[in-house]
C-alpha cells in the first residue's frame, strides 16, 4: 500500500533503483515518488504461502511460475513499480528495459488485503495492474472472512469479478489452476495449543 512518500518531492527511477538495491525494506515507487511498503500481519504472511503452496504443485511441467512478494512488477503504461504478494508469470520473464530486476509481463497477480491496503488493491492498484497487457486474472485474497475474488480480462479487454467463498472453488483458467477457499484458509490458518 502506498503510505506517505520519503521526505523529498521527486526521485528519478535511477534514484529508485539505488534506494532498492541498498534498502532492507520494499517501496514502490510511482510519479517520481517513493513509498516505503507496510509489513504485514502473521496471518497476511500465512495467506500469501498458502496460496503459492496450493498452486505451486498445480503449475508443475507448466510454463507458469510463481513468485512471492520478494519480485518486482513493473508497469511500463503507469510507471508503477510494486511487490505483489503472489505472481505468476507464464513464459519467459519479460524484464524492464530499465530494471532487469523488474518482470513486466505477469499472467496472474494475486494481492492479499488487509485494513490499510484494501481499498488501494481494489482500486488504484487494480486500474494500474489493468494497464499491464499479459495480465489476464487478478486475485484478491480477503483478510475479513474466507472469500477469494478473481478479476478476469476477457479477449476484448473487459474486467469482469466472480466472487468464490466458504465451499468452493475459485477456478484460475489463465493458468490451468484452481484455489479451494476452504482448503486456502486451512493452509493459512495457525495451529491450536
Amino acid at each position: 500500500m502506498m503510505s506517505s512518500p520519503l521526505h523529498r518531492t521527486r526521485y528519478t527511477w535511477a534514484e529508485y533503483l539505488a534506494l532498492e538495491a541498498s534498502s532492507n525494506v520494499k517501496h514502490e515507487y510511482l510519479d517520481g515518488q517513493i513509498y516505503a511498503m507496510a509489513g504485514g500481519t502473521p496471518e497476511h504472511a500465512a495467506l500469501a504461502a498458502a496460496v503459492i503452496g496450493l498452486l505451486f504443485p498445480q503449475l508443475r511441467g507448466s510454463p507458469c511460475r510463481a513468485h512471492d512478494a520478494d519480485l518486482r512488477v513493473r508497469v511500463p503504461k503507469t510507471g508503477l513499480a510494486t511487490y505483489p504478494d503472489v505472481t505468476i508469470v507464464c513464459g519467459p520473464s519479460q524484464r524492464d528495459p530499465e530494471d532487469d530486476n523488474a518482470v513486466t509481463n505477469p499472467t496472474l497477480i494475486v494481492e492479499v488485503l488487509s485494513a490499510s491496503t484494501e481499498d488501494y488493491d481494489r482500486g488504484d492498484k487494480l486500474e494500474h495492474y489493468k494497464g499491464l497487457s499479459s495480465l489476464s486474472e487478478y486475485v484478491l485474497v480477503s483478510h475479513r472472512e474466507r472469500k477469494v475474488e478473481v478479476w478476469v480480462r476477457d479477449p476484448e479487454g473487459t474486467w469482469t469479478c466472480n466472487t468464490v467463498r466458504s465451499g468452493e472453488v475459485a477456478r484460475l483458467a489463465s493458468i490451468g489452476a484452481r484455489l479451494d477457499v476452504d482448503e486456502l484458509y486451512e493452509a493459512a490458518t495457525e495451529p491450536a495449543g
